[in-house]
């Protein structure tokens, strides 16, 4: 019998810690435990303490997850929670998401200064966005769109648009709804037009390959469509060896027995891009996101990911 609190890891930002607790408050629930049972551990990660340059260069989307990861390696933590888009496709040896929290809206949302949309933007306007992603799908829509980096927290990044430093921003819907701040979006964008990250919106936990007693534990709060739709996006992101230098968009969605991916790679510049779409059994769900990133992959041809992948 458990008699000390589990340990449960997690950046330390105020999404990040929405996000924990959200985690820790399903397993209250489904296995009856008070909330003494378990201690939410707040570390500051690699990618938290350099946020004045793009994920690109300072070594991608593994900042955000070594120090939790070593936490759990070592036994320090029992699992961790993370936003499943931070993810790496390659996980540490030992370690595996052993679950997904329920998803929320995967969309992303524009918070404009000087106009509603992205479209009603004037000439020459300036967005700023992390995310070399959603750097090269403005760019795509919008070629006459100033793009800069724009690194921080939620509040960070709103802040510097309300002090004008770009007319706007986009963030995911999803962290805006968990921090109760959906009520600054001025647009919510197509995902048809405006694919979101693979993963976006869903929480997942990493913990021990092995560990019984603790995938037991979580294993009551995996939300099953969330598992099955994000392991087909991040097989099609391992496809194309998705990092933070290659901006990929691709979301499934599950209906039934059913599973239909759609999925983009672009260039940064958003001048080239690629696409496509396929359907078949949930069950199958990874191998249909690596066919579809292999497929990809082949009509891009090895000189579309030259220079920049």
């Amino acid at each position: 019998m458990q008699t000390k609190p589990f340990r449960i890891g997690t950046r330390g930002s105020p999404l990040a810690l929405a996000q924990a607790h959200e985690a820790r408050d399903r397993l209250m629930a489904a296995h009856g435990l008070p909330q003494e049972m378990f201690e939410v551990v707040a570390l500051t990660t690699t990618g938290d303490r350099i946020n004045d340059r793009s994920l690109a260069e300072i070594g991608g989307k593994g900042l955000f997850t070594q120090e939790l990861e070593e936490g759990l390696a070592s036994g320090d933590l029992d699992f961790a929670v993370h936003s499943s888009k931070d993810m790496p496709t390659k996980l540490p040896d030992g370690l595996y998401i052993s679950a997904y929290l329920p998803r929320e809206d995967f969309r992303d949302a524009f918070v404009g200064r000087t106009a509603p949309t992205l479209t009603a933007l004037p000439d020459g306007a300036t967005v700023g966005s992390s995310s070399l992603r959603r750097q090269a799908l403005v760019r795509r829509l919008r070629p006459d769109i100033n793009v800069i980096t724009f690194r921080g927290l939620v509040d960070t990044r709103l802040r510097k648009l309300n002090e004008g430093q770009v007319d706007g921003t986009l963030l995911a819907y999803a962290g805006l709804k968990r921090l109760g701040k959906e009520s600054v979006v001025t647009e919510l964008l197509d995902p048809d037009d405006f694919p979101p990250a693979p993963a976006q919106g869903a929480i997942c936990i990493e913990s021990r390959i092995g560990d019984d007693r603790m995938n037991a534990l979580l294993d009551a709060i995996n939300d099953r469509p969330t598992y099955d739709a994000v392991s087909c996006e991040r097989a099609f992101l391992a496809a194309l060896d998705g990092s933070c230098r290659t901006p990929i968009g691709g979301y499934a969605i599950c209906d039934g027995d059913h599973l239909k991916f759609s999925g983009m790679v672009l260039t940064p510049d958003g001048t080239k891009d690629h696409s496509i779409a396929i359907e078949g059994k949930r069950a199958d769900m990874e191998a249909l996101g690596r066919q579809a990133g292999e497929a990809i992959r082949a009509a891009a041809g090895t000189d579309f990911f030259e220079g920049w992948s």
